[in-house]
């Protein structure tokens, strides 16, 4: 027999209202009103009254165990794993990775009774949002790409502290591409494009911040505008030559999308890297290469727009021209260029020839070698130190010296042989140059 203890409020009330009926205070009819049930309803509640008393109102499950309860050693586990490995993991978090690759299936909800129940706290302090505009996402994937390096000690303390440079498309949350760098440079910006132009396409735009690797610090000058030479930066001229325009941001909260998506990654993917014990450069780059797949299937949304806005067909000139950094030299009277503190020979061009004042432009590539270039000819290749990571500006040659690379397209001596030169022709000895030359040199000096 149920106990009128257990009956809650909502239970009590209707007690009231049959005690009401059975006294002839009220009709079925209008205790249905009352308590917003049917008069079957009301007929069932009376017999079940009649027969079992105040306990007869209460709910038939009342007291039962659910089916649908955790048992005992599935909470067990539930808080062994959330006091122990998964400690500094959000609700969120934690129940992903309690269905895989624990198998156990879960809903954060329960996730986070249990925790809190446990005295567990959320590791993330939340702080209350401030109000703002919205921005609304571009319609369309590749319309807009925002770009950024976070530093932070990704590997905790296993290896050197990195900067991650990572894209976010604005349309749909989807990573293309990411990479460790050691530290924020040029050289990560143009790899990170590079490698979205090559499996996505060219985006319309980029969003980046006023970093001087995006906005060049020299001023503008008169002379500038007027010959329509402004200053610009490496990577600058590279999406100017890509197509591509560069959108500066004017505070954090206008690129807050990739924001928020460093403040994810130093979360999740710090885990990741914990997990497969990455403690290099090289590692952490490996375990992201498997991890963006994943963040990607679960934070990716769909477009407004369907289609895609990337460009794949390459700019107007060599898409691999474009990747690489650009520098103007004089070559010296002995046929050389400096660059980065070593001195680069350039060959003779035909017939000996020597670019001695010449204006040439040398390519630093993303691979670290360099070539030298003079009216659409390259002139000389040199190998960088393969151990060496590429930066703007620095270059080590590799073992053996300064030495071209050899090209089919370098014209030097050893190509193009030099053709042997015809002796001059003599005067014969009655040719007038030879016969007024003579006259004047034994003559009596008359005219």
């Amino acid at each position: 027999m149920k106990e009128i203890l257990t009956l809650n409020a909502k239970e009590q009330r209707r007690l009231q209202v049959l005690n009401k009926v059975e006294g002839g205070q009220l009709t079925a009819d209008e205790a249905g009103e009352l308590l917003g049930l049917s008069v079957r309803q009301i007929r069932r509640l009376l017999a079940a009254y009649r027969q079992e008393g105040a306990a007869g109102l209460a709910h038939g499950n009342r007291g039962r165990v659910s089916l649908r309860r955790l048992s005992e050693a599935v909470t067990a586990e539930i808080l062994r794993l959330a006091r122990t490995e998964y400690i500094d993991y959000n609700d969120q978090h934690f129940t992903e990775e309690l269905e895989d690759p624990h198998k156990i299936k879960v809903s954060r909800s329960t996730v986070r009774r249990l925790r809190r129940g446990a005295g567990l706290g959320s590791p993330r302090k939340r702080r209350a949002p401030q109000h703002r505009g919205r921005r609304e996402r571009y319609p369309q994937a590749g319309m807009l790409l925002q770009i950024d390096g976070s530093p932070h000690d990704w590997l905790e303390g296993r290896g050197p502290e990195l900067t991650l440079v990572a894209g976010i498309d604005d349309a749909t949350s989807e990573v293309p591409f990411a990479l460790f760098r050691e530290q924020e440079d040029m050289a990560g910006y143009y790899l990170l494009l590079q490698h979205i132009s090559q499996s996505h396409g060219r985006p319309l735009a980029l969003y980046a911040d006023r970093h001087t690797i995006f906005q060049s610090p020299k001023e503008e000058t008169l002379e500038d505008q007027l010959a329509g030479k402004l200053p610009r930066t490496q990577f600058g001229r590279l999406v100017e030559e890509l197509g591509i325009q560069l959108i500066a941001a004017r505070s954090p909260q206008a690129k807050g999308r990739v924001e928020r998506l460093f403040g994810t990654l130093q979360d999740r993917l710090v885990k990741a890297l914990r997990k497969a014990q990455a403690s290099t450069l090289e590692e952490a780059n490996q375990v992201l290469e498997t991890f963006l797949p994943r963040h990607n299937a679960r934070f990716a949304v769909e477009a407004a727009q369907p289609g895609s806005a990337y460009r794949t067909e390459p700019p107007y000139q060599a898409f691999a021209d474009c990747f690489c950094f650009r520098h103007e030299r004089t070559v010296a009277n002995d046929n050389t260029i400096s660059f980065a503190g070593h001195k680069l020979q350039i060959p003779p061009g035909p017939r000996q020839r020597s670019y001695a004042h010449a204006r040439v432009q040398l390519h630093q590539h993303l691979d670290g070698h360099l070539t030298i270039h003079y009216q659409g000819q390259r002139l000389a290749s040199f190998e960088a130190e393969p151990s060496q990571a590429v930066r703007v500006g620095q270059f080590t040659p590799a073992a053996g010296g300064q030495t071209p690379r050899p090209e089919a397209t370098i014209p030097s001596h050893e190509s193009q042989p030099v053709p042997e030169r015809k002796p001059r022709p003599k005067p014969a000895a009655d040719h007038p140059w030879r016969r007024a030359a003579i006259g004047k040199r034994s003559g009596d000096g008359a005219p």
